[in-house]
């Protein structure tokens, strides 16, 4: 009986609380209903990538010298800034504004929804445009932090600045524009759902270039061109940022659905994304069990990473089977392509080309073998794969934005880092590279006791061989 008479008071407090002109026929409507509850989705998907710069951070702070961390998390942090600041001004427009077949002529200092008209290849969905601002504005930071990986331990912070805020207008925007913004790509039907392409393959082919022209760092190679291994400071931490990455890409994928109605479509992606980046972290553990007899942790890193970013353009267009064929063969071939540009003298400290570039093409190749009719009508975006009767026409449009892409961003990437170099200089010096970039760049080390006596040992250490010295040198007995 209490409890009776307890909901009859909060049912009656609830009429209170809301006048019975919220019930009436002037409420919301479904189509607006839906509009906000798409747009708070795609809101939250956003929120999910923009958390993946912690992921970044943690993974190369982990995959580089302790010397070196507190940098390399630092500059994930300006580099979002750069990201906010130009692609708001410039890159939005030029990505995704009203233009031409190669890039937007419209929309540049976005002020929010006003400027709708300005955005005609967003307009088929209804999500605020404020908020889809933010979630292109957070692909874009990934693709940045891809490029930037390429500079570790070695580049100035100048270039980080120079070269983040010209990619950011000059480079990403124009390959997202041709896929994503009605550009040529996009009108000959190239399927890449959440940017295998567009987001990874651009960012892994400058950091390519940028690698490329850095040189390998301090003691990498032998005189002979053997390679030695330079061992990150932290596994865990580069462990916890690949956990936040793969938590992030339940953003990027499902989110690129821009819907949380259609029948739950945002789910099945999750579910294509999810198995792929689980068969890509067992199938490189296991490869690299085999070739080095050891499990080797790093390598099922790059695993899990790798077939994120292939089934990242696929994730729309297969089925679950074939998902896990995506994952597993990036992870594989992730595994074995590492190991070849570092034989190669392509010293890049986390892998970045082969992580999102070798498994950005094989994302982008995947859907020309394994898109489905079902979903490819579902998605409305080009042809069925190969292995489902489409023939090689899919497969033609794939290679095709492939070697785009490519080409694209290696030339325009060369061009500027060659310029930086001549009139900057983009590598510090070998005494700042000694020292680490911490204190180099920045004043102050991100482990400032550990670093402090590890100084402490080497002041030490050379304190006591110049006494020997000192002491075979006058013949004098010591007692050390």
């Amino acid at each position: 009986m209490k409890g009776k008479w307890i909901g009859g008071a909060l049912a009656f407090l609830a009429l209170m609380a809301f006048p019975v002109t919220v019930f009436a026929d002037d409420g919301p409507t479904n189509v607006q209903l839906q509009a906000g509850l798409n747009t708070f989705f795609v809101f939250m998907a956003a929120m999910l990538v923009f958390f993946m710069q912690a992921g970044f951070a943690l993974l190369e702070a982990g995959s580089v010298r302790m010397k070196n961390a507190g940098h390399i998390a630092g500059k994930t942090v300006l580099t979002l800034g750069i990201s906010v600041i130009v692609f708001w001004a410039f890159g939005f427009g030029l990505g995704f504004g009203n233009g031409n077949s190669f890039f937007g002529t419209t929309g540049f200092f976005m002020t929010g929804d006003s400027m709708a008209k300005s955005f005609d290849a967003l307009s088929a969905s209804d999500v605020s445009l404020s908020v889809k601002f933010l979630f292109q504005l957070s692909f874009a930071a990934i693709s940045l932090a891809i490029a930037c990986g390429g500079m570790a331990e070695r580049a100035k912070l100048s270039i980080y600045i120079v070269f983040g805020a010209l990619f950011m207008i000059v480079i990403y925007p124009v390959v997202a524009h041709w896929v994503w913004g009605g550009g040529w790509l996009g009108q000959l039907g190239m399927q890449d759902f959440a940017g295998s392409t567009v987001v990874h393959l651009t960012g892994a082919t400058a950091a390519l270039v940028i690698t490329y022209m850095l040189k390998p760092r301090l003691g990498k190679y032998n005189k002979d061109g053997r390679p030695n291994s330079i061992l990150g400071h932290n596994q865990v931490l580069s462990v916890l940022g690949v956990l936040i990455l793969w938590i992030g890409w339940f953003g990027f994928n499902p989110g690129s659905t821009l819907s949380a109605m259609m029948d739950g479509f945002f789910g099945y992606v999750a579910l294509t994304t999810n198995i792929a980046a689980a068969a890509g972290a067992v199938a490189a553990l296991l490869i690299s069990w085999a070739v080095f007899g050891k499990a080797d942790i790093p390598s099922m890193l790059n695993g899990v990473l790798s077939a994120l970013v292939a089934i990242t353009g696929s994730c729309a267009f297969v089925d679950p089977w074939a998902a896990v064929v995506i994952g597993a063969v990036a992870g594989i071939i992730t595994f074995f392509t590492a190991q070849w540009f570092e034989r190669a003298g392509i010293d890049d400290p986390i892998y970045a080309f082969s992580v999102h570039g070798i498994a950005g093409i094989w994302g982008a190749i995947s859907t020309g073998l394994f898109a489905t009719p079902k979903l490819v009508e579902t998605t409305g975006v080009g042809k069925p794969g190969f292995f489902y009767g489409g023939g090689l026409e899919q497969l033609g449009v794939q290679l095709l934005g492939v070697l785009g892409a490519f080409v694209f961003v290696f030339v325009i990437s060369f061009i500027m880092i060659g310029m930086m170099k001549v009139t900057m200089g983009i590598r510090v010096s070998e005494e700042e590279e000694m020292m680490g970039l911490d204190i180099s760049e920045h004043g102050a080390y991100g482990y400032p006791e550990q670093m402090k006596l590890i100084a402490d040992a080497a002041v030490k250490s050379s304190l006591e061989l110049s006494a020997v010295k000192s002491a075979a040198g006058t013949g004098e007995a010591l007692n050390l």
